[in-house]
Order: structure tokens, then sequence, then C-alpha cells
């Protein structure tokens, strides 16, 4: 039997809590600023990390801009939240349109153990309103944009959360990563 399954949020923010500017741009997501403490990760860790994912759950916004960006998932499989038609060439990428507590309580924590939930803002709404969250992982960018789409956004009750750790990075993005409380 499979251990326990995880499922994560991560979000890249700028410090004011926006993930997109208005025209729904990332390109703000590249600091340009430079931390001398800060750590800078080896191709070693990112591999690693990226083999520590077992599936990424994304909105089909965050599926679009992944393709114009360039596919950083590689062969893991990744479930496309979305209500509207989508085909891809992808043999592991999927699509869904049903209930997330479902696709995540009946389906994805019975074949994966560390579940990501990429984005967007709509999305990790649903799951956070929906219970389905163990953890959050949010890498803070060095900026404040003022206005654009807030990541936490229309959250229907209090959660507490509790911080597992927090890292530096040499471009000045600081990550923090929080256990949601189960109450």
């Amino acid at each position: 039997m499979m251990a326990e399954s995880t499922v994560t949020i991560h979000m890249v923010s700028s410090l004011d809590g926006f993930i997109a500017k208005p025209d729904e741009s990332v390109s703000w997501m590249e600091s340009k600023d430079h931390y001398e403490g800060g750590h800078v990760l080896t191709d070693e860790e990112i591999h690693t990390f990226m083999q520590s994912v077992d599936c990424y759950v994304m909105g089909s916004k965050t599926y679009e801009g992944a393709l114009r960006l360039g596919w950083p998932y590689s062969n893991t499989p990744v479930i496309v939240l979305t209500k509207r038609p989508f085909q891809s060439n992808r043999d592991r990428v999927s699509f869904y349109s049903g209930d997330i507590k479902q696709l995540v309580e009946d389906d994805l924590k019975k074949r994966f153990k560390n579940i990501w939930m990429v984005g967007g803002a709509e999305t990790a709404t649903n799951f956070l309103n929906n219970g389905l969250v163990d953890d959050i992982v949010i890498s803070l960018v060095p900026i404040i944009l003022g206005e654009g789409l807030l990541f936490f956004n229309e959250i229907q009750k209090e959660l507490t959360l509790h911080l597992l750790k927090s890292q530096t990075y040499r471009d000045g993005v600081v990550e923090l990563h929080y256990k949601v409380v189960k109450e």
C-alpha cells in the first residue's frame, strides 16, 4: 500500500501577493536582485526535486503559460483542470472538468504520493476551500506589482499554517514552506 499522499500548492508571488500582472504576464518572476548570502540551486538539486514530484495539477491558463514559456514538467503526469476543450500531444497530460475533491481523493491520492498544484489562483482557491491542501510553498519575488491577479482570493475560511522551512536564494527570492494545520 502506498504511503499517505501530500498535496502541495506551489506559487510564485510578488511581495504584495500577486501571481500575474493584470494582462496575465509573468515576466517579472525573473528576479534581478542579488543577495550575496542566498543559496544557488545546483542542477543536481533541481533534478532531485523534479524527480520527487509524482504529479502536477494546474488550471488551463497555467497550462497555456507553461506551453508558451517552455514545458518544465518533463514526463511527469500533469492534470489540467478546465471546462474548455483541449488536446495535447504530450502522453502524460490529461484534462479534467469534474469535481476536484473527487479527482484528488478518489484518483490522485490513490496513484501518487507527492502531488503539486502549481497554478493558478482559481485552482488554488478551489483546493484550499475544499480542504485538499497539506502544504503551501510560496516563492516571494522581490517586487511589488501594485495590481494583478491575487494568489489568495476569496478563501472562505481562516487557515492556520505552521512554518516548516524557509530558504533565501541568491536572486533575492525567499521561499516559505508551510504545513496546513488540519483542525
